[in-house]
């Protein structure tokens, strides 16, 4: 008897999860298969890049009109390539349409992967700012870590350009894989770099004193801005992973 009322439960719930899921799949597929929706999508990202582009933009202008003796230093460098990295995306989707239309595979490849490179280099860059930080802090030296930085990201381009042309000369699905792994390979590589400094810094500020000026604030910012990376590198990961199987 309670097999059989288990049963009557069970199957209208069944029921419900299974017409969810189906009307979930038929909108999905309407959206994927619509060219109004893909612009939509295309063009607010477009819209989100730009700002985000525009705001480091600013945000470099600013701090060279306040400390303009200081050269370039680190943090100025970190803006301007947030503004490139944001801007290059910005113009790759809002010119969507031509970039899939390109009839050479390893063009499109290049503008899709491209930015997804510079980003690498742009946060690899806040990961050296703090670990720079840190290091100064503990009296360690500091002196490998921007040719850590350097020679990392050089084999990084070195790898990509090599795949790039090799695709330009032959059209390899295989390389193509290869291409998609080693891009989740930078982002697992960037998702470490985040999780270690970033959280050795987080600790290091919360040894300081309670008084300390500013302390709250950068605690604050340490702490949110290696929770946000972590969560952008680990998403690339899983999603670039899901393309490559």
């Amino acid at each position: 008897m309670r097999e059989l009322v288990s049963s009557s439960t069970s199957s209208p719930t069944a029921a419900l999860v299974a017409a969810g899921h189906a009307a979930l799949r038929g909108w999905w597929e309407e959206v994927n298969e619509s060219p109004a929706w893909q612009d939509g999508a295309f063009f607010s990202l477009t819209a989100a890049y730009a700002l985000v582009s525009a705001v480091a933009l600013i945000q470099l202008v600013r701090i060279q009109r306040r400390v303009p003796e200081f050269g370039w230093t680190t943090q100025k460098v970190f803006h301007l390539m947030n503004f490139v990295v944001n801007g290059v995306r910005a113009v790759v989707f809002g010119f969507h349409a031509y970039v899939f239309l390109l009839q050479t595979k390893v063009y499109k490849l290049v503008l899709l992967d491209l930015p997804g490179l510079l980003f690498f280099s742009a946060y690899t860059l806040l990961v050296l700012f703090w670990a720079e930080i840190y290091h100064q802090a503990r009296s360690l030296p500091t002196d490998k870590l921007r040719i850590i930085y350097l020679a990392v990201n050089s084999i990084v381009y070195a790898i990509q350009i090599c795949i790039w042309v090799y695709l330009g000369i032959n059209d390899n699905a295989l390389v193509e894989l290869v291409s998609k792994i080693f891009i989740v390979s930078v982002s697992a590589v960037a998702l470490l770099g985040f999780a270690v400094y970033g959280g050795r810094l987080f600790v290091l500020l919360r040894r300081f004193p309670i008084e300390s000026k500013g302390r709250k604030k950068k605690l604050y910012e340490v702490g949110t801005v290696t929770t946000i990376c972590c969560t952008c590198f680990l998403i690339r990961c899983i999603v670039g992973g899901r393309i490559c199987i």
